[in-house]
């Protein structure tokens, strides 16, 4: 691709290492760097299908860490983030892809108005990047959004066939992708609303949505009509990171980099999470719904939380928590600090006691959301059952190294592509002991250890992952 094409359409298909060499060709597509005096712009992060804030966690400290106020880092909770499998089909506990954009609006207008009335900067992760799409092209959005950021988002469907679920969200043949990549205003040739900064980010193959297969739509060996750079977008800069997966090119460091580079001409001082001295945690409870996963609260759920020793898990002292959440479903603060691991149990009508084992937390955050697994069956229950959950990410098999109660790899993680996030371990025998788990990929590694307990009380032993 000749500089000339390049600097036109801004169109980039580059991995990390070669997008940090060549960031001056970006220049000429409108990259700026921010005065030094100048406030920097709100950010508003949009998760994807099924999804919640807080799968924003680790990014959003990665701003604060490099110097981005936390006051003007906002990660939006879409109340029902289950597509219908027909857009224009109501459908009990989901939202119509214009449900999301409006919704969307609503946030982008609160926070201009807190922070004086400029444009904002929005980042999406899959289902969240076509709200921003939508809400831009056909909502007003243009107006008041300077950026925007996609990770992974199906741009261009998971599927691009007309006789499969014609009327979906996700069917890049369907009317709504088609009218999206044709937003009024665009020049010929480009998919992108004009009058914003388009970056998007995807795998090289590893994203489940952007496959030539159907394996991972419940079809395998049936073409998709999609192909690897399904996600990417004429007219906008796009950028491959190569190995990363569906949620990865959001939620990973390299998709961090890239985002700031796009938003600030600079690479960031620091890919890492810099610790505070002093932790205040605080979120929301939710759980499911008649469409399935929800982000709306759960009133009368209550939330105990305890410090908890890393090799055993075994609790150390009382609850430093306790409280039963108000109708809005938040919790907190509590207060911590940045080397202790932590055991939330949240007791919520219609739904399994869910015992949260985490890491520590490097840094304060509102957005340590806990959504409450469903109630186990009443029949034939296991001795236990624990869950190993990686929201910020999948498994990837032969990629990761992932161990859960010594079994490598545990159940439910297939080899090839990345597409399992929850590992579900049920076991014969309730006793009490310690349950471990290990994850690495690459220069990550984490490790859990949280407490076996029994399924017969219907409670749920989850072991989640920050990174």
């Amino acid at each position: 691709m000749s500089l000339t094409l390049l600097s036109r359409r801004c169109f980039v298909r580059l991995g990390l290492a070669r997008t940090v060499l060549l960031a001056s060709l970006l220049v000429p597509c409108g990259l700026r760097v921010h005065a030094a005096a100048e406030p920097l712009p709100p950010v508003v992060f949009v998760h994807g299908n099924g999804d919640s804030a807080a799968l924003w966690l680790t990014t959003v400290w990665r701003f604060e860490s490099n110097g981005w106020p936390r006051e003007r880092l906002h990660a939006l909770d879409l109340p029902l983030p289950l597509a219908r499998d027909d857009d224009q089909v109501e459908q009990p506990g989901r939202t119509s892809a214009d449900d999301l954009a409006r919704h969307l609006g609503t946030e982008v207008a609160r926070v201009a108005r807190a922070h004086g009335g400029g444009k904002v900067i929005l980042v999406g992760n899959s289902r969240g990047g076509l709200a921003i799409r939508n809400y831009i092209a056909r909502h007003g959005g243009a107006a008041l959004v300077a950026q925007a950021i996609l990770g992974g988002t199906p741009n261009h469907g998971v599927w691009a066939n007309p006789a499969l679920r014609p009327g979906s969200e996700f069917n890049g043949a369907g009317p709504f992708l088609t009218a999206l990549n044709a937003p009024p205003g665009a020049a010929p040739g480009e998919e992108v609303t004009p009058g914003v900064r388009w970056l998007t980010l995807r795998s090289d193959r590893n994203d489940k949505f952007a496959q030539p297969d159907g394996a991972w739509i419940g079809a395998k060996g049936v073409p998709t009509g999609v192909s690897y750079d399904g996600p990417a977008l004429a007219g906008a800069t796009n950028v491959v990171l190569p190995g990363r997966d569906h949620r990865e090119v959001s939620y990973h460091a390299e998709a961090f980099a890239e985002t700031f580079r796009f938003v600030t001409g600079r690479a960031p001082t620091t890919l890492e999470i810099r610790p505070e001295a002093e932790v205040r945690l605080a979120g929301k409870v939710t759980g499911f719904g008649p469409g399935g996963p929800t982000n709306l609260p759960i009133p009368g759920a209550t939330v105990e939380i305890f410090a908890t020793d890393p090799a055993t898990g075994a609790r150390r002292g009382g609850a430093r928590y306790r409280a039963t959440v108000s109708e809005d479903g938040h919790w907190g603060p509590l207060a911590t600090d940045a080397q202790t691991t932590l055991e939330f149990v949240v007791t919520a009508p219609d739904h399994a006691i869910t015992h949260f084992y985490r890491g520590p937390f490097l840094r304060s955050s509102q957005l340590v959301h806990l959504r409450v697994e469903r109630p186990l069956p009443a029949e034939n229950r296991p001795g236990a059952v624990v869950l190993l959950s990686r929201p910020r990410g999948y498994f990837g098999l032969p990629r990761d190294e992932v161990i859960l109660d010594g079994k490598s790899p545990p159940p439910g993680i297939p080899p090839g592509v990345a597409g399992v996030s929850v590992s579900r371990l049920e076991l014969a025998d309730a006793t009490a002991r310690p349950v471990a788990a290990a994850f690495r990929s690459g220069a990550l590694a984490e490790q859990l250890t949280g407490r076996v307990w029994p399924a017969a009380e219907n409670r749920v032993v989850l072991l989640e992952l920050h990174h």
